[in-house]
């Protein structure tokens, strides 16, 4: 029987502390150290002089920040470091979420960006792999659905929250002040219900059968993913700023993005089914086409339907799209599944990086997002493509 996490837990953790705790350290890793920045940037924005160039480039020292970690854990075989550096991150997100209000010096905003992205990877990579490889010891079906409720609760949690504190404190740096505060109660139960730390390695009687993985069948995945990243980060990034930019949706950029959080917390329940039905390539083709839908949706049109249609869509989809694509890797590791994980997420991180630079520098240069949405629909396009080449795994792999 694993041991206790912490020196306060005096019995073996049930399967909800476990899920419990990692949903509220997604909350905090993903939902605030890095998803407050969307719906505060137009606050940034009006009361620092934040240019669209400036704010695309603190996104991307978010993502570097992001890349790092997945690198760092890609590296990490020890279980007991992989704990650590999650204990470490949690830690972490409340830090840099309070350091954004200390000054409005871009340099600074750009380390903390960096160092929260870092701390978005411990949540998001070593969190979410602790938590699969705890549900596998147990001999539970080994699906990330309901933890990534945590995603789509984050976006909601930073929606909300700012839209209540816009009305509370005005000045952006006590918004970040309040939201620091906030994330002290997810805090606490993602720290005392971190998944137990194996006292050993596994017996051989529970180790799962691991098929080996083509370099093919990887490098095609970790391409596809590259462009589910970039379709990820730019509606992630702007979705607030491009919806407050039409003058007749104003005042609403808050709205649009707590759809995109209601959206994602029951998808991750769609997408499991889905995939359960129709297999797990064609359920992420399937949640490929719809996101590039919803992400042409605010191009085409200015209207409000389109704006929340677009939100409501994205929110929807993206969540399927990492929970099948870790899910289905982690699956293949079942020994270290945050270690495979990284490793994938590390063409996620390079164009969470690449992104938000190109479509700030387009809306800087011409005054609009439309030509950096239509551009992200390509690449995703072209990640469908992608999925379609991906080589056929052995089936009892496949059914793993």
């Amino acid at each position: 029987m694993p041991k206790p996490s912490s020196p306060f837990q005096t019995r073996p953790l049930q399967a909800w502390q476990v899920m419990v705790g990692g949903i509220c350290g997604l909350v905090l890793t993903i939902g605030l150290a890095r998803f407050a920045y969307t719906p505060l940037l137009p606050a940034l924005q009006a009361q620092t002089g934040l240019n669209d160039a400036q704010a695309g480039g603190l996104a991307s020292l978010n993502y570097a920040g992001y890349i790092l970690g997945a690198l760092v854990a890609s590296w990490m075989d020890d279980v007991r470091w992989r704990h650590r550096f999650y204990s470490a991150g949690l830690w972490m997100a409340l830090f840099t979420t309070a350091a954004m209000a200390l000054s409005s010096w871009w340099p600074a905003w750009g380390l903390w960006r960096f160092l929260g992205g870092l701390c978005g990877a411990t949540g998001m990579l070593l969190g979410s792999g602790l938590v699969l490889g705890w549900l596998m010891r147990q001999g539970r079906r080994p699906e990330l659905g309901v933890l990534f409720i945590g995603l789509g609760l984050g976006i909601v949690v930073s929606a909300l929250g700012s839209w209540v504190l816009s009305g509370i404190w005005t000045l952006w740096s006590h918004q970040w002040l309040a939201f620091a505060a906030l994330g002290v109660v997810f805090f606490v139960p993602a720290w005392r219900w971190r998944p137990p730390v194996p006292p050993a390695p596994m017996p051989s009687a529970v180790v799962l059968p691991q098929a080996a993985v083509s370099r093919r069948w990887m490098a095609t995945m970790a391409l596809s993913y590259f462009a589910a990243g970039w379709g990820f980060v730019i509606s992630a990034t702007f979705t607030v700023a491009i919806v407050e930019r039409e003058p007749a949706l104003a005042g609403l950029g808050a709205l649009a993005w707590a759809l995109v959080g209601l959206a994602a917390m029951p998808a991750v329940f769609l997408w499991d089914r889905v995939a359960r039905r129709l297999g797990d390539i064609p359920a992420l083709l399937l949640a490929f086409g719809l996101q590039t839908v919803a992400i042409v949706l605010p191009a085409l049109s200015g209207s409000l339907l389109a704006a929340l249609f677009g939100a409501v869509g994205y929110g929807a989809t993206f969540i399927g799209i990492v929970s099948l694509t870790l899910a289905l890797v982690g699956r293949r590791a079942p020994q270290n599944p945050g270690k495979a994980m990284a490793r994938l997420t590390l063409s996620y991180g390079a164009a969470q990086m690449l992104a938000p630079v190109v479509a700030g520098a387009m809306a800087q240069a011409t005054g609009s997002f439309k030509g950096a949405l239509w551009l992200t629909a390509a690449v995703m396009v072209l990640g469908m493509a992608l999925l379609l080449t991906l080589p056929k795994m052995p089936a009892q792999t496949a059914a793993s």
